[in-house]
């Protein structure tokens, strides 16, 4: 017989390391405020996370999905993200199918299914269109292709290429990776005046043809160890920049993901996903939540 989820039921799974717990929004006792969000992507006081997606209904795509920062905030897509969803929505029992469509704020997006022995080790996403227009991204100044400018970030000339793959991103090419400095220029970079909604940071070494390493700094999470969209966003400048063929392998801290742009600019991704726990939120995060006007 087929398990029916708990109220307040949530799946915690992780892509490359960047970790989100879903939830089923027909299914929750609580408004989703950002106050709420916060305390339940804490580390310490809530489940943990870089993030919340929260299934939600579509009219325009097989389901919808809402991608909810840690800082309270809300992104229009995200590459792990997607997959994880995917793999939740087969195994959770959502869907049988092995392709359907999913409803972001960044566009809807085709999601395929390797299913083995009823797992879902991998997931490739088709990730809609890389643009990078001004007006689009959006960058401030007079509409242009954002491609190889100059960027100052406290007196410190960096060069970059904003794209957006659905959200911003500014990635920033570079001889040397280091931890630290995406901490510390990162930030700075995603609240920068020139980027209206903010934006998400790569900084990315160009290795071969085929690959590149990158470190990111995610806009509302903050330095995160993979994140799909990042690299769908560095592929695309890799190509764009001409550093890189079609077909680019992207490796991060917390792993790799295969990325394509095809010559229209649309993009493909592939990559692992993995499970973490399923569990119901206790009733003392519950009482938690209350004193937090979210009932």
């Amino acid at each position: 017989m087929e398990r029916v989820p708990h109220m307040n039921e949530f799946v915690k799974s992780h892509g490359l390391g960047n970790d989100y717990f879903v939830l089923d929004g027909s299914r929750i006792s609580f408004a989703l405020t950002p106050e709420v969000i916060k305390l339940l992507c804490d580390r310490n006081y809530g489940i943990g996370s870089d993030g919340i997606l929260l299934l939600v209904p579509s009219a325009r795509a097989d389901f919808g999905l809402r991608i909810l920062n840690p800082d309270g905030s809300e992104a229009e897509k995200s590459g792990n993200g997607l997959r994880i969803f995917a793999k939740y929505l087969y195994e959770h029992g959502h869907t049988d199918k092995k392709e359907f469509k999913i409803d972001t704020l960044g566009g809807v997006v085709s999601a395929e299914l390797d299913v083995r022995g009823g797992r879902v080790p991998f997931v490739t996403v088709e990730m809609g269109t890389a643009t990078f227009d001004s007006s689009l991204i959006p960058v401030k100044g007079e509409e242009r292709e954002v491609v190889n400018e100059e960027l100052r970030v406290e007196g410190e000339p960096l060069r970059f290429t904003a794209v957006s793959v659905g959200n911003p991103h500014c990635v920033v090419f570079t001889d040397n990776l280091d931890e630290g400095y995406t901490k510390m220029v990162g930030p700075l970079i995603e609240t920068s005046d020139i980027f209206p909604n903010r934006t998400n940071v790569q900084f990315a070494k160009v290795v071969s043809e085929d690959r590149v390493e990158i470190m990111i700094w995610e806009r509302g999470a903050g330095y995160t160890l993979a994140s799909g969209s990042s690299s769908c966003a560095v592929a695309a400048a890799c190509v764009k920049n001409g550093l890189t063929g079609r077909t680019v392998t992207v490796s991060m801290p917390g792993g790799e993901l295969v990325i394509e742009i095809r010559e229209d600019w649309s993009i493909r991704m592939r990559g692992a996903v993995e499970e973490v726990a399923y569990g119901t939120l206790s009733d003392d995060l519950i009482e938690r939540i209350k004193t937090l006007g979210a009932e």
